[in-house]
């Protein structure tokens, strides 16, 4: 049986500044000192809001203790200076790269915001204008919207990892075969013709043919083929592959950008590149507020000044417009929602790593499994055992374990695990010999036991009619025999183990309203049955990794789809796929390029997932619906328009109230938690 397994990241529109957005490639090393940047500039400036907060009067009063020192406006004025310049560099910087781009967002806005509120603070302070300023609501603005774009770039940032884990598979040398042996090289200096040699137990260096030898490959982990795949002269061999028992020798006949591996990695960088790079909603309610808030400031400014009044109240006006529209709520709308529900998934055994996850898991109409260690357990197990002459099931297979034991083949583990499991006393063999593609044999308490291959006894002479054999095949199961002489002593039928918690998965996500498929490498038998035990709604067999991302976009014209996978050969369909959720137990690769990663490896958590990810999306659109609804309705009072009827909004309740509007939006995000993840999970919301 197969299956492939690979992960895929999607981009997230980022809001963060060009010098603070690594590209999506480029290595781990930019992402990290980014993010070691972000923090270190929200620690430095949270400390130093502590004194601008103990200093400010307004607070004071608020905190009901009062005291003041000679130059404590100047002090404050200082630490605001230090605040505005190196904790507000990143928006800064972000607004430049926004204008130049002319995409205005939440760099502008923020950006507008810190600086009117410096400016006209920094003008009071200094005697050049009457009022209040407002370094206090400066400094805790850039704090916020710090700490939010941290966990923000913490949520992106696994993108470049994924590519990497991918190159990490192949091996870093080669034994080149030359008239005087074999000598160890790099990788990288194999050409084309080369004839290299690999080991039993090694991984094939790169794409070749086999010239010499024979063995057992497992391509598991490329291809998604479960079973381990002969390979004899002639056959041809993919980089990355494990080899089995025998040497091969083995002819380049790729290297580079030209291998298998190289194809899937692109494919992967293609896919995670050309996923959409729509704003998120928080950006695009900070343009919205942005063009609100310029335009009602300078209409606010213009306005009372044609109108006469005193260019005092008029500056203050503008300015009040310009504090109420300092996105805290907006800003924390997102962020702090994603950390809520990162921690809720945490507890539930799920690591989301990708809010545009979030966003598409609401609007999700298929779940696409990957089978080999997704559904399946990815190792072999005995199904049926057969006795076939006077000898006891437990006996015969005992026997056969004898001689499994001393092989390394998945065939061969199934059947003693399976002695093992039964608590049975696997007796010692002597004179071990494997026979390549055709079995073992052994001497085993003063016999000479062997566990063939029907092949291997169709050149005896030998045939075995039994109909739970010829039902085992039909399922795609795996026949092995136990021998003596001439005589066949037993059967055994193996099948990749059908995980415990996959029916129930299957049946939850179908109560959702979910539609499940499965893409597999495997041949149709074995699909077929794995299919049909699962009561899965469809399912393509025999697709290649680059095919599993094609059959994904072709779901993907009717449907919006989550694809389930943890292996190299699901990277292309995980990063194509609206949501790519990875198996825990997986592959480096898998983890690293998933939105969402299955920590406890249980099939049973893709429902949780999609529980948390259309509850967040929930909280994110509550909490953006609250702070744009507040905006529209303290922008006009702001700006003075109720003015003749006695009601006006002075800067510091402006910014008290701000304040307010961002604790509401924390208390939402908090509700979250009471979120049921483990609860009954029937239908759509």
């Amino acid at each position: 049986m197969t299956d492939d397994h690979a992960p895929a990241q999607h981009g997230a529109a980022s809001s963060m500044p060009e010098e603070h957005a690594a590209p999506m490639h480029g290595g781990t090393r930019g992402h990290d000192a980014m993010l070691a940047d972000y923090r270190r500039r929200f620690a430095v400036s949270l400390v130093l809001t502590i004194p601008i907060l103990a200093l400010t009067p307004g607070v004071q009063q608020l905190a009901g203790v009062e005291f003041s020192f000679p130059g404590q406006e100047l002090a404050v004025f200082l630490l605001a200076t230090v605040v505005y310049i190196f904790g507000g560099r990143p928006f800064l910087a972000g607004f430049a790269e926004e204008v130049r781009t002319r995409r205005i967002g939440m760099m502008t806005l923020i950006s507008l915001a810190i600086t009117v509120a410096y400016m006209y603070s920094a003008a009071v302070a200094l005697g050049l204008a009457p009022g209040m300023g407002f370094f206090w609501e400066l400094a805790t603005l850039i704090d916020i919207m710090l700490l939010g774009h941290y966990v923000e770039m913490r949520s992106v940032m696994g993108a470049s990892r994924a590519l990497e884990a991918l190159v990490r598979i192949m091996p870093s040398e080669a034994h080149l075969v030359s008239g005087d042996g074999t000598v160890d090289v790099p990788v990288s200096e194999l050409a084309i013709g080369d004839a290299v040699l690999v080991r039993p137990g090694e991984k094939v260096p790169v794409d070749g043919e086999v010239t010499g030898g024979a063995s057992s490959v497992n391509e598991a982990m490329l291809t998604g083929e479960s079973k381990p795949v002969r390979r004899v002269p002639g056959d041809r061999v993919i980089g990355g592959a494990v080899n089995g028992e025998g040497a091969l020798t083995v002819r380049v006949t790729a290297t580079g950008k030209e291998t298998y591996l190289a194809q899937v990695i692109a494919l992967v960088r293609e896919a995670q590149e050309s996923k959409s790079r729509t704003q998120d909603l928080a950006d695009s309610a900070a343009f919205v507020l942005t063009v609100a808030a310029v335009t009602v400031g300078t209409v606010t400014l213009v306005g009372w000044l044609v109108l006469g009044r005193d260019p005092a109240f008029a500056v203050e006006r503008a300015v009040t417009v310009m504090v109420i529209s300092c996105p805290h709520a907006l800003g924390l709308a997102v962020p702090l929602v994603v950390a809520v529900s990162t921690s809720l998934a945490a507890g539930a055994g799920l690591l989301i790593r990708d809010r545009q996850a979030f966003e598409a898991a609401r609007d999700l109409d298929v779940v696409i499994f990957d089978k080999t260690g997704t559904l399946t357990e990815g190792r072999f197990g005995v199904t049926t055992a057969v006795p076939l002459a006077d000898l006891p099931e437990d006996e015969a297979l005992a026997r056969a374990a004898a001689l499994e034991a001393m092989s390394e083949h998945p065939i061969a583990r199934g059947i003693a695990d399976e002695a093992r499991r039964r608590g049975l006393a696997i007796p010692a063999t002597e004179n071990f010999r494997a026979v390549p593609g055709r079995g073992v044999e052994g001497d085993v308490e003063g016999r000479r036991p062997r566990v063939v291959s029907g092949g291997a006894l169709e050149e005896q002479g030998i045939a075995v009619d039994d109909d739970r054999l010829r039902a085992a095949r039909t399922r795609g199961e795996t026949v092995v025999f136990l021998a003596e002489g001439d005589r066949v002593l037993a059967a055994f039928a193996l099948a990749d183990v059908v995980r415990p918690e996959a029916k129930e998965a299957v049946t939850e996500l179908r109560s959702m309203g979910y539609r499940c498929m499965m893409l597999t490498g495997d041949s149709r038998t074995v699909a077929a049955a794995v299919a049909a035990d699962l009561a899965l709604d469809d399912y393509y067999a025999e697709v290649l990794p680059h095919e599993k991302a094609l059959r994904v976009r072709e779901v993907q014209r009717q449907s919006r789809v989550a694809m389930v996978g943890d292996g190299v050969n699901d990277a292309p369909a995980l990063a194509q796929a609206d949501v790519g959720i990875a198996i825990g137990a997986g592959t480096d690769v898998a983890v690293e390029t998933a939105d969402v990663v299955l920590m406890r490896s249980d099939p049973e958590d893709v429902a949780r997932a999609l529980v948390i990810g259309r509850g967040t999306l929930r909280k994110m659109r509550q909490n953006l619906g609250w702070a744009i609804g507040y905006n529209s309705i303290a922008l006009p009072i702001a700006a003075g328009v109720f003015a003749p009827l006695g009601l006006t909004l002075r800067p510091e309740i402006a910014a008290i109230s701000m304040s307010g509007s961002s604790v509401l939006v924390a208390v939402n995000a908090l509700l979250l938690k009471r979120l049921n993840v483990d609860g009954d999970h029937t239908g759509r919301d």
